[in-house]
């Protein structure tokens, strides 16, 4: 059934004319910095955390741990697993999501009433101030300052940019271009940790103060290419009401006059966008959206409890744990994200012919199977020695881009593409602003409880990521419908189709809730 739907609707992308064009390409790709900008703050983060230079200035304490742990460590000691276990330290980590939760909840707003282009830029002005602030930091509060600061520009970028880039793509490529904020997080978190491992080696000690504040080169590009970023005919029609202009800027973007069927789409979603546009948020709660609430919850928090952040905050940590040293950890993390980057490439060149839950399923499968064997490694490493040595690090680092490929091709990239394309357009500003939310609370938690999950559990903490990669991988399969090809106005059909939300929404239509369409 849903392969039939999906098959109508790439008939319907096709008689719609809708293909790449460089306008939309050039317009996707330089929104698509605003996943640049989460990207590098994620990879700098755990860098600078691994530098001692930062530490000995702001984290004495867990300085004072690693160089006593450095210089006793013997084939008895564990202790290495509790070395970066500092709430404080963990607070540098984490109160960016504190700030972006309420940024993003903002941005609703400002992206409905005002339209796609505002709330990028925004995002980009908050993410410059606060590279510029975490750069010359002289104290920890100026630390804290910054990250929140750039929790104010993720916020805004996250809720807007993903939204952008689905609405600007033809529906046959819509998984493609979309998946290309992934790419552009990985392509951040790449840079970071390329610029992690080259000033580390600065030997007056002011390497890391480069690494935030280089930050601030795709903020500013984002910034200023946001001014010449055309806006979204579906937003156009939803701020404006302009639907002659909307349909002018929807013939540009699809290189063709064949544009009504899809002008069509965009109009009557639009009227019933503006019928509810006074109940904000609370649209959400009807019984009607049922499905979209359940995912707008579900994917995000399914995203962080895959354990990537885990590897994206806590990586040259994690190997400075199993042994490496200070390069040699940065040099692992900069291998991983290679992995990761080339991984979410090829998901773009698939996610449209082989469809979203295909890639949910063997990136799961790859996932869990890799955090196993690592749990096991681990495990027996430590039975055994003591400590872990460099073989089993080795063997770690290898298996975590297993890991990191795995991701890349499935939940990184689908887990922001698949909520920006299953919500009608009268709540697509406000679910997407509770999907970033949601993501944003639980990478909160994730980079809180690591550190002591690891000095608890040790290995174990693999097995508990593994556990939900499990739980998510079969949810997905039974509870998503496949969305490839399908027109984004039409996507919200597919709910009537599915095998369980299917009989929700018969069951409403019998009580005369709402109407079914045909």
């Amino acid at each position: 059934m849903e392969e039939k739907e999906s098959r109508k609707g790439a008939m319907a992308a096709s008689k719609s004319g809708g293909k790449i064009t460089y306008f939309v390409v050039a317009s996707c790709v330089m929104a698509a910095m605003g996943g640049v900008i989460f990207g590098y703050d994620i990879g700098v983060s755990g860098g600078v955390m691994s530098m001692g230079p930062f530490l000995e200035r702001f984290f004495p304490k867990v300085y004072k741990l690693q160089e006593e742990d450095r210089i006793r460590r013997s084939h008895n000691n564990k202790n290495h697993y509790c070395l970066f276990n500092s709430q404080l330290l963990t607070s540098f980590t984490s109160s960016l999501y504190v700030s972006g939760f309420i940024a993003t909840l903002l941005a609703s707003s400002v992206t409905r009433s005002w339209g796609r282009k505002p709330s990028i830029f925004l995002g980009g002005v908050a993410f410059l101030a606060g590279s510029a602030l975490g750069g010359s930091a002289q104290n920890v509060a100026m630390l804290i300052i910054a990250r929140l600061l750039l929790g104010v520009g993720v916020g805004f970028a996250n809720q807007s940019v993903p939204l952008y880039l689905s609405e600007m793509a033809p529906a046959r490529y819509r998984g493609a271009i979309s998946n290309g904020f992934q790419l552009c997080i990985g392509i951040g978190f790449l840079t970071a940790n390329f610029t992690n491992y080259e000033t580390q080696k600065i030997k007056e000690g002011y390497g890391w103060r480069i690494s935030l504040a280089t930050a601030a080169v795709p903020a500013s590009i984002l910034m200023l290419g946001s001014l010449f970023l055309p806006e979204t005919p579906n937003s156009i029609i939803q701020t404006t009401g302009d639907v002659h202009k909307a349909e002018l800027m929807l013939r540009r973007i699809r290189g063709t006059n064949d544009v009504q069927d899809e002008l069509a789409d965009l109009v009557e979603a639009s009227s019933e966008s503006n019928s509810n546009a006074q109940h904000g948020f609370l649209n959400l709660l009807q019984t009607r959206y049922r499905p979209e609430l359940a995912m707008a919850f579900a994917i995000p928090f399914f995203q962080q409890v895959t354990g990537i952040n885990v590897v994206a905050f806590y990586a040259p940590v994690l190997f400075r744990t199993v042994g490496f040293g200070e390069s040699g950890s940065l040099m692992s993390t900069l291998v991983s994200g290679i992995v990761g980057t080339a991984s979410t490439f090829l998901s773009m060149l698939v996610v449209d012919r082989i469809g979203r839950k295909t890639l949910f399923l063997l990136g799961g499968l790859q996932m869990l199977a890799s955090q196993v064997i690592i749990g096991v490694i681990i495990m027996v490493a430590e039975a055994r020695d003591g400590v872990i040595g460099e073989t089993y690090g080795y063997a770690v680092v290898v298996l975590v881009c297993v890991y990191v490929a795995g991701f890349g091709w499935s939940w990184g990239p689908l887990g922001w593409l698949v909520p920006s394309e299953i919500f009608p357009l009268e709540i697509r500003s406000a679910a997407q602003s509770v999907t970033v939310a949601v993501s944003f609370v639980f990478t909160f938690a994730v980079a809180q409880s690591v550190p002591p999950m690891l000095c608890k559990f040790q290995a174990g903490i693999f097995f508990f990521y593994g556990g939900w990669v499990a739980v998510m991988t079969v949810a997905v399969q039974l509870f998503l419908p496949e969305t490839k090809n399908v027109p984004i106005e039409k996507v919200a059909g597919l709910w009537e189709k599915h095998w369980f939300w299917g009989k929700l929404t018969r069951k409403r239509d019998c009580q005369g809730t709402i109407s079914v369409s045909s």
